[in-house]
């Protein structure tokens, strides 16, 4: 395999024919084989057998750069209006103390108890990280070995994607709806032998689904039939998702994580994320962390806490919301008008399902708009676009949406529909 004889997607052959070809025990080659596969060398699939593991991506599937003189439909990036301007005072870290002991400040995991408990997801157990990609990045790394496969929205969140083939586990597709996962694909995939789930309750990206509480509950109930399998919610729009939480982590497994960052409403470069999740859970994340980075900077936790606290953000946050759902809705309303379906039940993205990717996107770009091909998004579902609607105010979405139309029955005039 080092020698690339045998190339990614390369059948082994079956253990005891490779035993008897080798003139050794069965035992041997089961030992070498498991070995392979806790390295991430090989993959099993089921009945498919032993193969080799395709190379892991290295680098994440980022957009093409945006052309010069495009409207930026694309990035999926929060309104620049409406992120607050400054940062509230904030005190520097008194001498050379040991973060390790107490990495978390006291002020800030009250506030997000508070913030998490009037959701109603358990608050007991809290712990911080540097984003929502690297918390999920570490829980994976630490519950999970490589090859191990892990249930993913289908179309789901692209860095998501890279992070789970990155880790070397396999990645198992999940259908999602405007409620967010179907009930029946997440269970065909536990059937699959997954040992993680990772979703979205609201602001799914890039379908925009949220859970209602009929689909919580019957998530919840499929999930109670595989109990060593670890739930991972990761509420990452929660303050401008624009729908209420119906969370997971009530009724769902034992072993869960529900996890928060701030990036979309208090700032991009704001790199902190918190997880309320039960015990195991924690001690194993925080084990990890501590023999890393260790903690998250004081002076970041300082500074979101004074943002959370700060009630002229929290207005700020509000106003946010309200315009994220609006302009949402004015782009479903002027595509429907036009005869096309679209998807987007919350957060600021609007999914458009069309016959060929690439001729719209093409279409649009003639036309002055850039949007998201669907293709990196995507592990088994049908074509689409992503349509970020957080910069679109309401006039601007019938523009587009006429534009849209066009570029679509230009797609389907040359593509034959």
């Amino acid at each position: 395999m080092a020698a690339g004889a045998l190339e990614p997607g390369t059948s082994l052959p079956p253990v005891r024919a490779l035993a008897d070809e080798l003139r050794v025990s069965p035992g041997t080659v089961a030992t070498a084989y498991k070995e392979l596969r806790q390295r991430g060398v090989v993959v099993t699939r089921g009945r498919g057998g032993t193969v080799v593991a395709p190379a892991p991506a290295v680098a994440s599937r980022r957009p093409p750069r945006v052309p010069e003189g495009l409207r930026d439909l694309a990035g999926g990036h929060p309104d620049p209006a409406f992120l607050p301007g400054t940062l509230p005072p904030l005190h520097l870290s008194a001498g050379a103390r040991s973060h390790r002991r107490r990495p978390r400040l006291p002020r800030l995991e009250e506030a997000v108890r508070e913030w998490l408990g009037a959701d109603g997801v358990p608050a007991g157990q809290v712990t911080f990280a540097h984003g929502a990609l690297d918390m999920i990045g570490r829980l994976l790394s630490v519950e999970l070995r490589p090859g191990d496969a892990v249930a993913m929205e289908d179309p789901g969140y692209h860095h998501m994607l890279d992070l789970v083939t990155t880790l070397g586990l396999r990645t198992v597709p999940v259908e999602v709806d405007d409620e967010g996962m179907r009930p029946e694909a997440l269970r065909a995939a536990l059937r699959a032998g997954v040992r993680a789930v990772v979703c979205s309750p609201r602001a799914q990206n890039p379908y925009g689904g949220c859970f209602s509480a009929a689909r919580r509950d019957a998530l919840a109930e499929v999930l109670r039939g595989a109990p060593e399998t670890l739930l991972i919610e990761n509420d990452h729009a929660a303050e401008v998702a624009g729908a209420p939480l119906n969370s997971l982590s009530l009724g769902g497994p034992p072993r869960w994580a529900h996890i928060r960052t701030v990036t979309k409403y208090l700032g991009m470069d704001l790199r902190w994320a918190a997880a309320a999740c039960d015990p195991i859970t924690l001690a194993r994340h925080d084990g990890r962390m501590l023999l890393t980075s260790g903690w998250v900077s004081h002076l970041l936790q300082e500074a979101v806490l004074g943002l959370l606290t700060d009630p002229g953000t929290r207005a700020l946050v509000g106003r946010a919301r309200g315009a994220y759902e609006e302009r949402r809705r004015a782009l479903i309303g002027e595509l429907a008008g036009r005869g096309i379906a679209s998807h987007g039940a919350s957060g600021m993205n609007v999914w458009v399902p069309v016959p060929d990717e690439s001729a719209v996107v093409n279409g649009l770009r003639t036309r002055g708009w850039w949007v998201a091909a669907g293709a990196r998004f995507r592990i088994a579902s049908g074509p689409g676009v992503r349509i970020s609607v957080a910069t679109l105010p309401p006039p601007d979405a019938r523009l587009l949406a006429a534009d849209f139309a066009a570029a679509l029955g230009e797609s389907e005039a040359t593509y034959g529909g």
